[in-house]
């Protein structure tokens, strides 16, 4: 679990838990900043067009992130009804968190490629830094509910799919096959080359 990171290399855990903190805030900020784009004030009226974390953070979901490196933040509102485009708004919104994720990553990482940095610490911290964000960019655009690529996967589906629709709202077991998919593809099959990638360094991780 990650909360053993304490104990056993607390800087570590120091550099994860700011990344992690980084990474939920902006991806979260996105897309309310988003939703208010494409005409929708829910999420402004609910205070959560801020880059303040207090404001994104699920109590029990950020507690979970912290102890065990798995949880979830505060979902943003948005009425579907108010944005500009009905059709794609739910889906443009749902994928403005993991965009800023990846484009988090594509700075730290390009910068920490190019700099030539010597300090040991930043460079640790710049590569747990694209690590957290490349794995809460490609987790969150499986297209599994609640994450964000369910509902650009749900507006490419027609209408007449309701049922089919309704089936993947709510079947709790998805969220479950999206675990493993990180574990055994999504991490050593597309995390890791996206990292090595940007930063030119293969992955420690």
């Amino acid at each position: 679990m990650l909360i053993e990171l304490i104990f056993e290399n607390p800087t570590l855990y120091l550099m994860i838990a700011v990344s992690i903190l980084f990474g939920f805030t902006v991806h979260e900020y996105s897309h309310a900043q988003a939703a208010y784009f494409l005409g929708d004030q829910t999420a402004k009226d609910s205070g959560r067009l801020t880059i303040n974390p207090l404001a994104h953070f699920d109590p029990i979901g950020t507690l979970l992130i912290f102890i065990i490196g798995i949880g979830w933040g505060k979902p943003v509102p948005f009425n579907p009804y108010n944005l500009r485009n009905q059709r794609w708004g739910p889906a443009l919104i749902g994928l403005s968190g993991p965009i800023s994720n990846f484009l988090s990553a594509l700075i730290v990482g390009l910068l920490l490629r190019f700099l030539g940095l010597s300090n040991p610490f930043l460079i640790v911290f710049f590569l747990v830094f694209v690590w957290i964000n490349l794995i809460l960019a490609v987790f969150n655009l499986l297209p599994v509910p609640p994450l964000d690529g369910s509902h650009i996967f749900l507006s490419m589906l027609p209408s007449s799919l309701e049922k089919f629709k309704l089936f993947l709202q709510t079947s709790p077991i998805l969220i479950i096959v999206a675990l493993f998919f990180m574990i055994y593809i999504g991490s050593p099959y597309i995390c890791r080359p996206l990292f090595s990638l940007i930063t030119g360094t293969p992955s420690p991780f």
